[in-house]
């Protein structure tokens, strides 16, 4: 009998995060798909089928619900809770270079370091040996943070992170995408030692995770020749949004920079179409279920490409406010007051995508796939506030997508 993570992953409801093979490393482990992306492993044995029983009840690629979360109005009902918003950017003008927009997220994990609320922040950074991939770590400093500064547009499983922070003894806050910390959320609600462990965690808005192909496709497009290896793969950051740029070695040693194209042409145009299945069914782009969340104000978007950063800086727990309104106090981080509906006004697309979520999940129902079951949350009036030919899309151009790719088709993935 197929159990239930690989079940998820063979019916494009695994996300990728891994919690499972972090808390289960002796019967689960996360291999690299160059299609499917990063996915679960089970070890066919009574072990591996107990500890993936065990892992199904914290996965939030097969549910997740959002009518658990404190809401007050309409803007919490659609986004999760907003107890406030803010503009701003880290005072440090290197972190704020080297971030995605103004560099938020990395100066609120080092002040958390700094002010002891934590000793350790779980998140992602480029693989040293192969800089097209992600690897979840641990940083302790300024320096580890730098090192995954600026966003990694590539398949990511920090939640594997986990295991190491349950086997430790000191607090580690927790970097991820939405879905990421959705399962952590899950993870330390059904573990007190744990969630004693994690005393914040961090969303950064995600609009989808493209796969390895995808990448390989971006270093062609930068110039890098077939068989090189790169040295170093900036997706975003130093200035807002960035360029996109490598560093290859030659036949002969040499180091190569290429030139770098931009980020509306490097996610627009390569990388958003090799976004996984499960990505484009997701419900929750900005992390409702973290402390704090973080995003591009791109209703004030940069005239350019390097521009000083800005971020949207969302609150959503008051353990999140606490830190935010610490942070500003003590210099780390400038933010002015935004109103409670600034992500709707800074993320229009990811309206648009919310309202589609529910006629593509009607097109997968017709076509006897599996369903995320997520709950508590308006996608039907969403799909409803739609215009007509959305609507229509939403349902038509899924059939179509689900006949084209054989989305019926059980995915499996290899080593």
């Amino acid at each position: 009998m197929t159990d239930p993570i690989t079940f998820a992953v063979q019916r494009n409801l695994c996300t990728g995060c891994g919690a499972c093979a972090g808390l289960f490393p002796q019967s689960i482990h996360m291999i690299e798909d160059p299609v499917h992306g990063r996915r679960p492993m089970v070890k066919a044995t009574p072990e591996g089928h107990r500890a993936a029983q065990s892992a199904a009840r914290l996965c939030a690629g097969t549910g997740a619900d959002f009518g658990a979360l404190p809401r007050r109005d309409a803007i919490d009902r659609a986004w999760g809770p907003v107890l406030a918003v803010w503009q701003g950017h880290a005072m440090d003008p290197e972190i704020r270079h080297r971030g995605s927009s103004g560099g938020a997220v990395t100066a609120l994990a080092l002040f958390a370091l700094q002010s002891g609320l934590a000793k350790g922040v779980a998140h992602i950074a480029a693989q040293k040996d192969d800089p097209r991939r992600n690897a979840a770590v641990i940083s302790r400093s300024r320096e580890g943070l730098l090192r995954g500064a600026g966003s990694r547009y590539a398949q990511a499983s920090p939640a594997e992170a986990l295991g190491e922070i349950a086997a430790g003894a000191e607090p580690v806050a927790f970097i991820g995408k939405p879905c990421d910390v959705a399962t952590v959320n899950r993870a330390t609600a059904a573990d007190a030692a744990l969630a004693a462990k994690i005393p914040l965690t961090i969303a950064i808005f995600c609009a989808g995770a493209p796969n390895l192909r995808a990448t390989d496709r971006l270093l062609a497009t930068l110039g890098m020749p077939e068989g090189a290896m790169p040295t170093a793969l900036r997706y975003r950051g130093e200035g807002w949004p960035g360029l996109m740029q490598a560093r290859w070695r030659d036949a002969s040693g040499t180091e190569i920079t290429s030139p770098g194209i931009t980020y509306a042409k490097g996610w627009g145009e390569i990388l958003q179409a090799n976004r996984r299945w499960r990505c484009r069914i997701c419900t929750d782009h900005t992390g409702a279920f973290a402390d704090i969340s973080v995003g591009d104000p791109w209703h004030e978007a940069p005239k350019g490409e390097a521009q000083a950063g800005r971020s949207l800086i969302v609150a959503r727990t008051p353990r999140g406010l606490r830190l935010i309104r610490d942070a500003v106090a003590a210099g780390v981080l400038e933010a002015s007051p935004e109103g409670r509906d600034a992500i709707a006004m800074a993320q229009p697309n990811l309206v648009a995508a919310q309202g589609a979520v529910w006629g593509r999940r009607l097109a997968m129902r017709i076509a006897g796939m599996a369903v995320p079951a997520d709950r508590g949350l308006p996608l039907f009036a969403a799909w409803m506030a739609l215009p007509l030919r959305a609507k229509l899309s939403s349902v038509g151009g899924t059939l179509r997508r689900i006949w084209r790719g054989r989305l019926w088709r059980a995915v499996l993935v290899q080593e």
